[in-house]
């Protein structure tokens, strides 16, 4: 197992639900990316996903829309993002997980892109423009250098495909709450079509994601599967100014609302 493999596992061992949050390679500023990080594991995350940043994020909404174009216009690029994940591991064994499109990693050299991303410290990644028919030569790669090739399942997939999905995901599988883009709504619709999808997967934790922003929200949620991914609301709170110290609070309370819904015990990561 690697380090994304090992905390997910021990924690659904102990009850215990995943919070991994969202940031933007990069946002606000270059130099907040690696402290960001820091407080956000202080603050309780187990996971944090990096996204790359690209000009045409077909399946993000206007949060992560913007903040991508502010890192692009800073000048954020693969190798920044590989040498920053390289500084947050001299301080930190916090999972990290890579999640972008495929035309940049093309234009780098795929073999080259998982080689590296493996040298510098990186988990597991997330290409949510692949779909299960094109996996197969990006999981051989990623499977290579030891990464957790993590794909996504939404309230559309049937449920054969939902178990193809599994098979072929590591690390776990992403559950879409709704369809659509980041950022939109979670509903009680969606909380049963967790339930459906969560009685589907026998290999993977499953984390769902998209629309997820408040602690009850994540409760409910953390009720439902084995975690939750949180993106686009983190943005908003970077977006509005927020501090790291005011940010770390924010988690906290994410992860708090989490452990009182599984009745997990609170602990420091």
């Amino acid at each position: 197992m690697n380090r994304l493999e090992q905390r997910l596992h021990d924690n659904r061992c102990n009850g215990r639900p995943s919070l991994a949050l969202f940031i933007t390679a990069g946002y606000p500023a270059p130099g907040t990316t690696v402290d960001l990080v820091l407080a956000l594991e202080h603050a309780g995350a187990d996971v944090v996903e990096i996204g790359m940043p690209f000009s045409d994020p077909m399946a993000d909404g206007p949060m992560i829309q913007r903040s991508s174009a502010v890192a692009l216009s800073h000048g954020i690029t693969i190798p920044w993002i590989f040498e920053t994940v390289a500084r947050i591991r001299k301080r930190s064994s916090l999972p990290l997980v890579l999640m972008g499109y495929v035309n940049p990693i093309m234009r780098y050299g795929s073999a080259q892109f998982f080689r590296d991303a493996a040298s510098a410290g990186v988990d597991g990644v997330i290409l949510p423009e692949v779909p299960l028919e094109e996996w197969t030569p990006f999981g051989e790669l990623v499977g290579s250098q030891g990464l957790s090739g993590i794909l996504l399942a939404a309230p559309t997939t049937t449920p054969d495909r939902v178990a193809a999905i599994d098979e072929a995901s590591t690390g776990f599988l992403y559950a879409v709450s709704s369809t659509g883009v980041t950022g939109g709504s979670a509903n009680e619709t969606s909380l049963e079509y967790v339930r459906a999808l969560k009685s589907l997967v026998r290999k993977n934790p499953v984390l769902v994601g998209f629309g997820i922003s408040h602690p009850d929200q994540a409760a409910a949620y953390s009720r439902e599967a084995d975690g939750v991914v949180i993106g686009s609301a983190l943005l908003r709170e970077l977006e509005a100014g927020k501090g790291l110290g005011e940010i770390g609070g924010w988690a906290g309370g994410i992860r708090r609302a989490m452990d009182a819904a599984k009745g997990a015990k609170l602990t420091a990561n």
